[in-house]
């Protein structure tokens, strides 16, 4: 995987990342989403690094990265605390600007980065998620039956840990035929680490509280994102049979905003990975054109 590429661990001052990079021009940093890792981006990121240093780190508690300790209001694993080690570590890699692409778990953090250090992000992707903030306020029995993990995972009891930790190939249940040998190697090592597991629970209780009450306040006080925004969602997952068209959702955060569907199940990057790094490769290339312009215009974007 991601031959070329570099690795390193890299201190944010609150956390230390372990991460992946390499290629060369305009800066993109690829967030993952839960349970994955870094790993997730292997079929993209080489893609990518053809005109763009790539950068696709461990979340902090996730994979290879640290674990920083718990506190009763969960701050640690919020997403605003996930968005300072990113800015921290494409700083210390020497990118005072850069794009960012979140999936999952990852859009979340994507997002509270471009909200709270918007000269820092001139680009930003977001993938099969909506704003926290908005997702709760729309659950509904439907929401509960599909997505009953987030508030399984959310108990502050902490049940999910010791059901996840007893079995956690059967709880999470990824396969290396999908995700490839060395992925998949890389995300079992995760899955069973129990610090892990906590971490990723501390995730989602971050979720529910400081990560929800941030955007509930972004809301309220009117904020929007500032820069281009492309938001991608997985066909063959529940996005349009939760949302209708979640581009509707978007739109109450960003001005210039475009998107749409991917036919692939929820992990696009592993799933379909050839369309999405075509779909990143023109979005981002519009960042390229704005350092380096270029003599021919860049094709129309596919999608809406």
């Amino acid at each position: 995987m991601f031959e070329g590429f570099a690795e390193e661990r890299v201190g944010t001052g609150e956390a230390e990342l372990f991460v992946r990079h390499g290629g060369s021009g305009p800066p993109v940093l690829l967030l993952h989403g839960h349970p994955r890792t870094h790993a997730t981006w292997h079929r993209v990121a080489p893609s990518l690094a053809d005109g763009h240093t790539v950068v696709c780190p461990d979340l902090r508690g996730y994979g290879r990265s640290s674990k920083p300790e718990t506190t009763a209001d969960h701050e640690p694993y919020s997403k605003r605390a996930m968005a300072r080690d990113c800015l921290a570590l494409m700083r210390a890699l020497g990118h005072e600007r850069f794009a960012v692409v979140g999936h999952d778990r990852g859009t979340y953090v994507a997002q509270r980065l471009a909200m709270d250090h918007p000269d820092a992000v001139t680009r930003l992707v977001v993938m099969d998620g909506v704003p926290i903030g908005e997702v709760l306020a729309r659950a509904d029995a439907r929401f509960a039956e599909a997505w009953w993990h987030w508030f399984f995972l959310g108990q502050t009891s902490r049940p999910a840990e010791r059901v996840i930790n007893a079995d956690p190939d059967a709880w999470y249940g990824a396969t290396a035929e999908t995700m490839g040998a060395e992925a998949y190697e890389d995300y079992r090592r995760a899955i069973h680490d129990p610090a892990t597991v906590h971490a990723m629970c501390e995730d989602y209780r971050a979720g529910l509280g400081v990560d929800r009450a941030a955007d509930d306040v972004d809301r309220r006080a009117g904020r929007r994102i500032a820069c281009p925004v492309l938001f991608l969602w997985a066909a063959r997952d529940d996005m349009e049979d939760l949302y209708g068209d979640p581009l509707e959702i978007w739109r109450d955060w960003a001005d210039d905003l475009r998107g749409g569907s991917v036919d692939s199940g929820h992990h696009i990057a592993e799933e379909a990975p050839a369309e999405l790094a075509a779909e990143l490769r023109r979005f981002l290339g519009e960042v390229a054109k704005e350092v380096t312009p270029a003599p021919d215009p860049a094709p129309s974007h596919p999608l809406v």
